[in-house]
């Protein structure tokens, strides 16, 4: 699974995975403990996770959210170190640590609290989602290497065969 595979729904808490496209829209299962299904129509917002981006004072202007929850996981495990119920200050706090470059006066609290949410859910119910990108990085070199060892052996056969 991957954040391609997963989506929020615009009106409805929490997250998504997206089971398969249907003719009237998409259907989707809650990726909580009742895993109930539900098809989301033309008319109902779904955001795919892997479209979704955090706003940033840097050139680009965003940070997907990919990259932020994996900074997340690398840098805490799961031990936020938040209270149970955090005022705005702490949230902040938090956010700007995570990602220094936040845009503080487009990225609201309650924005804040949802990432918090959606990192706490994925941890339970897909932890692979936010170590992917790692596993990705040290597979990547093996094949560019054998893919170039490949090709020359390709070639040794071309000329035997002439």
């Amino acid at each position: 699974m991957n954040f391609k595979d997963l989506a929020t729904v615009a009106g409805k808490p929490g997250l998504f995975k997206v089971l398969k496209p249907s003719r009237t829209g998409v259907i989707l299962e809650s990726m909580d403990a009742k895993k109930t299904k539900l098809v989301a129509g033309m008319s109902q917002r779904v955001s795919i996770l892997s479209d979704i981006s955090i706003y940033t004072l840097t050139e680009e202007g965003a940070e997907p959210l990919e990259s932020v929850m994996q900074k997340i996981e690398a840098e805490f495990q799961g031990d936020l170190g938040l209270d149970a119920n955090p005022d705005d200050a702490e949230l902040r706090a938090f956010m700007k640590h995570v990602l220094p470059e936040v845009d503080e006066a487009r990225v609201y609290t309650s924005d804040i609290k949802k990432l918090i949410t959606w990192y706490k859910l994925l941890r339970t119910q897909a932890p692979e989602v936010l170590v992917k990108a790692e596993e990705t990085v040290e597979k990547a070199p093996e094949v560019e290497g054998k893919a170039k060892e490949e090709k020359p052996k390709a070639k040794a056969n071309q000329k035997s065969k002439e």
